[in-house]
């Protein structure tokens, strides 16, 4: 029994396959389900032109688009602190103070000499003007006079010192020293970032570096504010690739005026290339068979047409065409499980809304 069967099973086998092969080559005319009795419906949508951009995704790192720590530039003691916690600050705002009785002291004697100088220049250059001192005289006073300029703008460059003020307008961090601590240079008073913009650097793998660009467009997201884009642009590329990793750091700039985007956030970033008007149709029209793309495309007989097409780019429920169709054609987009090549078809237009599940 089992040398009968096996000769019957392989005979099977062979006739389904021939059978298949014959059934789905391009090209057949069999007309399939609705072929020998009435047309088959369907739904068809035209072939239409879309926006399509290669996305690379990526995780980026919100920076500052400045930032400073302040801290305090000589020894002393704080004698006042003109902020608050978290406060938005104008560049030049006073924000600390430490004691000035010393500097202030060594300000007005400054100024004092200053003046005195002055007074003894008009005085020698009255009398070298009636010749009774020799031009020399002057000379000397006018550099004496100098010398106490210099020695007054010294003098209050040491006062400037014993203040901190905002380099830039931006946001302040949290207060690290209290009225009447002793501080040293260096000491940490409060820091200070600008985040109305934020700088986003990400890492772009070295195959895709070349089409990177300044002015592209970039979106990220934070699991802080779950299904909203922020928008910026690529602002620059790092001169180095990492060895280790194979990648290259690209930098972006987002606008972030309301200041929801902070330092150290991670983002989700997508970064669009090569944008470009390309024919498409819905990804539902397509018909694979083995390793090709078909699609049933409608002639003007309300027969249907099987087409080999060449997909690129994707965007969800739609898809590039590359070759095989042209623009306003007609491709089947329901029911093309149930037609064959040359099948007569009752054609219903898709509805407009129905057509685009959106792009990107």
């Amino acid at each position: 029994m089992k040398s009968f069967l096996a000769p019957l099973v392989m005979v099977v086998a062979i006739a389904a396959a021939v059978f298949f092969v014959y059934q789905f080559e391009p090209g057949s005319t069999e007309t399939g389900a609705g072929g020998s009795g009435g047309p088959t419906p369907v739904v068809v949508a035209p072939v239409g032109t879309e926006r399509f951009v290669t996305t690379l995704e990526s995780l980026g790192t919100v920076r500052s688009n400045e930032s400073v720590d302040l801290a305090a530039k000589v020894t002393g003691r704080v004698e006042s602190l003109e902020f608050t916690d978290g406060q938005q600050v104008r560049r030049g705002d006073l924000l600390a103070r430490l004691d000035t009785a010393e500097e202030r002291a060594e300000l007005r004697e400054a100024e004092v000499r200053l003046a005195e100088q002055r007074r003894e220049l008009e005085r020698i250059r009255g009398l070298v003007a009636e010749r009774n001192l020799p031009r020399q005289r002057l000379d000397e006073q006018e550099s004496r006079l100098a010398e106490a300029e210099a020695r007054l703008e010294a003098a209050r460059a040491r006062l400037e010192d014993r203040e901190v003020r905002a380099p830039f307008s931006g946001v302040l961090g949290l207060r690290r020293v209290s009225v009447g601590a002793l501080v040293s240079p260096g000491t940490l008073i409060t820091t200070l970032d600008d985040i109305s913009v934020v700088k986003l650097d990400f890492t772009v793998p070295e195959t895709f570096l070349p089409g990177v660009a300044q002015g592209q467009e970039i979106t990220g997201r934070s699991a802080a504010y779950p299904g909203q884009d922020f928008t910026g642009q690529v602002t620059s590329i790092d001169s180095r690739i990492d060895p280790g990793t194979r990648a290259g750091i690209v930098r972006a700039e987002i606008p972030n005026p309301d200041g929801r985007l902070r330092p150290g956030m991670l983002l989700t970033v997508r970064l669009f290339q090569n944008p470009s008007e390309s024919l498409s149709i819905p990804e539902s029209a397509l018909v694979p068979i083995r390793d090709e793309q078909y699609v049933f495309v409608l002639d003007g007989e309300d027969r249907v047409e099987r087409v080999r097409v060449v997909t690129g780019r994707r965007a969800p429920g739609r898809v590039e065409v590359l070759e095989g169709l042209e623009d306003g054609m007609q491709v089947v987009v329901e029911g093309t499980h149930r037609i064959r090549n040359g099948a007569r078809v009752e054609a219903r237009l898709r509805e407009a809304s129905a057509g685009r599940d959106g792009a990107s």
